[in-house]
């Protein structure tokens, strides 16, 4: 019986350091081939040249889609899908996989999973059935969902939206987030090994700000990026540990202030383009308080009983712990959210909180149901 071929896409730091225990699963059983395409940021260099990163956990990159323009606009963004579904049609025919596995609900996951559709290649999609109502990853996501034959959701209620799209519940499965399953595997760092990682103290107070792009806001990125650098300017004793911005529109303007901020704040703060999983789990592990409006701060950081401050829609209707605070994009707001995140008493409220998203047992499962499931792209629509 020939190998079936598992082909996983990812196109971003954050999306590849979930999806890693998936990969080791899927190449350490002897039925299965792993074929990889790494696309988007991975390959671009104002990102860091992440696949490099693929490399060195010792996989190999079966083919690489070169899609991401050097715009940020909305025209730029649609460009580069386009050129994504070209890449992807033309990776999939030489690689021939029997099933395409994709996380979460990026423009180039979109791309992806437009190619495999019309080269009748199911898929599996990871991080189904959820909301963020601030970005057109929304309606990526559903978009996805109703492409793909296969889901993993992180949590029952994104089962139960799943199926209420059409998908018949014998395909919808709730394993959890990867992310939960990275901090159980994963070995991180103490505080003096990411302070010497990282070329920076800590202090006795740090923050680690991640903000990117609210593409369905109405305030401006380059607003909403001020309030919160006028907020931080409030907290003048604390360290900052800034992560870069995905390549989504007005990105880079974002990019270009927060260097501009350590700039004028050096020895305070410090810029990464990408920290990897270990020094970012590590870092959510250690700060005082995570700001921005990334999906870390929501499913990872209160497995660490880490106060979030989420600033503004781009996560709403996300399932939230009791350690995530939100708040509007006004410095006024902001800064009143980060006091509450270091008071004693919040801190000690959500040191027994719930976690929605499991606990930590997802990569196995979904292996498994990839190994056993039917090849057939055909499918009917559900109705409740």
């Amino acid at each position: 019986m020939p190998l079936r071929k598992i082909c996983v896409v990812t196109g971003s730091r954050a999306e590849y350091g979930l999806l890693y225990w998936l990969l080791k699963e899927i190449q350490a059983d002897s039925d299965l081939q792993l074929q990889i395409i790494a696309t988007g940021m991975h390959l671009s260099t104002e990102f860091g040249l992440t696949y490099r990163t693929i490399l060195e956990d010792n996989f190999n990159i079966d083919a690489r889609v070169e899609m991401l323009l050097s715009s940020d606009t909305p025209v730029g963004i649609t460009k580069s899908i386009g050129l994504g579904v070209i890449g992807f049609a033309e990776a999939l025919e030489r690689l021939k996989p029997d099933t395409m596995v994709v996380l979460g609900d990026r423009y180039e996951i979109l791309a992806a999973v437009q190619a495999a559709l019309v080269a009748r290649i199911p898929v599996a999609h990871i991080h189904g059935g959820e909301t963020t109502e601030g970005a057109i990853d929304e309606s990526i996501r559903h978009a996805v969902t109703k492409m793909s034959h296969l889901h993993f959701v992180a949590a029952e209620p994104y089962r139960t939206r799943v199926i209420q799209l059409g998908e018949h519940p014998d395909t919808v499965y709730n394993v959890g987030a990867l992310g939960i399953e990275n901090i159980r595997r994963l070995q991180l760092l103490d505080k003096a090994q990411l302070e010497q990682s990282m070329n920076f103290e800590l202090g006795s107070m740090c923050f680690l700000v991640t903000y990117h792009p609210a593409t369905l806001g109405t305030a401006s990125s380059h607003a909403v990026m001020q309030a919160l650098l006028d907020a931080l300017d409030l907290f003048p004793d604390a360290r900052i540990v800034f992560t870069k911005p995905n390549s989504d529109t007005d990105g880079r303007i974002l990019g270009q202030m927060i260097d501009e901020y350590a700039r004028h704040n050096t020895g305070r703060a410090a810029v990464f383009t990408t920290l990897g999983q270990v020094r970012y789990l590590s870092a959510l592990r250690l700060v005082a308080a995570v700001i921005g409006n990334s999906s870390s701060g929501i499913i990872e950081a209160p497995a660490f009983a880490t106060p979030t401050v989420n600033i503004g829609n781009r996560q709403s209707g996300r399932l939230k712990a009791g350690s995530i605070i939100d708040c509007t994009e006004t410095t006024e707001s902001i800064a009143t959210a980060i006091k509450k995140a270091l008071s004693d008493p919040f801190r000690d409220a959500i040191k027994q909180g719930d976690l929605p998203y499991g606990s930590g047992e997802s990569a196995a499962f979904i292996k498994e149901r990839l190994k056993q499931a039917g090849l057939g792209c055909t499918k009917r629509f559900y109705d409740l």
